[in-house]
């Protein structure tokens, strides 16, 4: 971006944040992918006017900028850095949970890759919301819509001239190609797009797709919003806690948000969008009256709409990574994590439930890590995709600045440990093969452990991939929040666009 519109928008900001009007057409609640979407979209129409509200500051920071940099960013002032309660499946341990607490949201402080989802997750959502405009064939379209893709042609899946930059990751490390070899030798056919026909079938490895340019990171709102923040009809305000809903009977009418200490009221004459994420977007909705009766009246909320699923449901992706210790020094390149795979832990699956990631650098807790792994380690993620357990957000009191009580509830169900396994011994051969053996000079995390001990690993080294979603699901049943144009049910003029 140049450094004109750069001066333009803060000009601009600045005299909007002076002139705070006491109501605007949509408020949209946080900045993150989705919100930094539909604010964007909204506000193409010069007729409207559009109000973000994000609790972070801005995303103007070298860490963010940087590619390589996310590491950093775990546990930053830009990240809310979320603890879920302690689990005694995990051992007793209370695992951190991050999103974004900044500009850009989860897109500011991510990985960076960029995954589309598979076919028959989409084909799912469309079952469960009645609306084929969910499934894998019209998302795909938006997909096309969304990208500028710079990888391999394939004009019936990837965009050209879209608003987001997206690259296979450019001259990859040796490793990654070696990655892909193993993948191969052990039956995971590698494919050359991350996101192409690979999301159709029975999984694959690829080199990953990522949303960086020249050393970059290219998040939703710096591709979505910023370059529109120079116009009169788009306000962003940072620092903005939103606490509640403002109603008027079971119509929503505005929002109420702390900014250094001083609790302001904004009206909205047509709708409010929540997009504060699987964590924030629950409470607020509970904070407001919107949930289960039983659970408000605990903490003498007054409520407005019985919603029992909303803060149910909660899933997350988790993993219990592997390491070796290299050979030679790893040059970072990229976003550290330039190669995937997605496969089935049983092939009768109809869709791939394993993700790895490779990692060029040390990826393990503290108290699987009991000695700290050289810097120059790799590593491969162990991620299971679909999993069984459920937890729950619960309110700890009714103010907003109470945090909220995270039961994320992993490794509940069985089956997930038990395809954990499988993805831990997967990755174990992966790394130890023949193809990876110039990178590994040794294995660090987890060695050759059975039984209980491969147990206790587990459950001393699960962490969470902070892919937190689902705690106000779309569909027709009694637990969902939204219908499938992301209506909030019983209530008027109040979407859900989040995950």
């Amino acid at each position: 971006m140049s450094d004109n519109l750069a001066t333009r928008i803060r000009a601009n900001q600045q005299k909007l944040a002076a002139e705070l009007k006491p109501q605007y057409d949509f408020i949209v609640c946080g900045s993150g992918s989705s919100g930094s979407v539909v604010a964007r979209r909204l506000a193409e129409n010069a007729a409207v006017r559009v109000l973000v509200l994000e609790a972070g500051g801005s995303d103007d920071v070298p860490s963010i900028i940087d590619a390589s940099a996310w590491p950093v960013l775990r546990g930053s002032e830009q990240d809310w850095w979320f603890r879920a309660k302690a689990n005694p499946r995990l051992n007793g341990r209370p695992i951190p949970m991050s999103m974004g607490k900044v500009l850009g949201g989860g897109s500011s402080i991510n990985v960076m890759v960029w995954s589309r989802g598979h076919k028959n997750d989409w084909d799912h959502f469309a079952a469960a919301a009645g609306d084929n405009g969910w499934n894998y064939q019209s998302v795909q379209q938006i997909y096309r819509r969304i990208e500028d893709w710079h990888g391999v042609t394939d004009p019936a899946r990837r965009g050209k001239g879209g608003l987001l930059f997206v690259q296979p990751a450019p001259d990859p490390h040796p490793l990654a190609a070696a990655m892909l070899e193993a993948f191969a030798a052990a039956g995971v056919p590698t494919f050359d797009d991350q996101n192409g026909v690979m999301m159709e079938g029975d999984g694959g490895g690829a080199i990953s797709n990522v949303c960086v340019r020249d050393g970059q990171r290219q998040s939703i709102f710096r591709a979505y919003v910023y370059p529109y923040m120079d116009r009169p009809n788009l306000t962003v305000r940072t620092r903005a806690l939103v606490t509640r809903l403002r109603f008027e009977g079971k119509e929503v009418t505005g929002v109420e948000f702390l900014r250094e200490g001083k609790l302001h009221r904004i009206g909205a004459t047509r709708e409010v969008v929540l997009s504060l994420g699987a964590i924030h977007t629950p409470k607020l909705l509970m904070q407001s009256g919107i949930g289960d009766e039983a659970e408000l009246k605990r903490v003498g909320i007054p409520v407005i709409e019985h919603l029992p699923g909303i803060g149910r449901n909660f899933q997350d992706h988790f993993m219990a990574p592997c390491v070796w210790e290299a050979r030679e020094p790893i040059e970072r390149r990229n976003n550290l994590a330039e190669a995937t795979a997605m496969w089935k832990s049983d092939a009768a699956l109809d869709t791939p439930d394993l993700q790895s990631f490779m990692v060029e650098a040390p990826y393990a807790s503290p108290e699987a890590a009991t000695v700290a792994p050289p810097p120059n380690s790799w590593s491969l993620t162990t991620a299971v995709l679909r999993t069984a357990s459920r937890g729950r957000l619960r309110l700890t009191r009714s103010d907003p600045r109470d945090p909220i009580d995270i039961d994320a509830n992993a490794l509940d169900d069985p089956a997930d440990l038990k395809a954990l396994k499988i993805c831990v011994w997967f990755c174990r051969a992966i790394g130890n093969s023949a193809s990876l053996r110039a990178f590994a000079k040794r294995e660090i995390l987890p060695g050759p452990l059975r039984g209980a001990e491969l147990e206790a690993f587990i459950r001393n080294a699960t962490v969470s991939h902070s892919h937190q979603t689902c705690t106000a699901k779309m569909g027709r049943d009694a637990m969902s929040a939204a219908d499938h144009r992301l209506r909030v049910y019983g209530i008027d003029r109040l979407r859900i666009a989040d995950g």
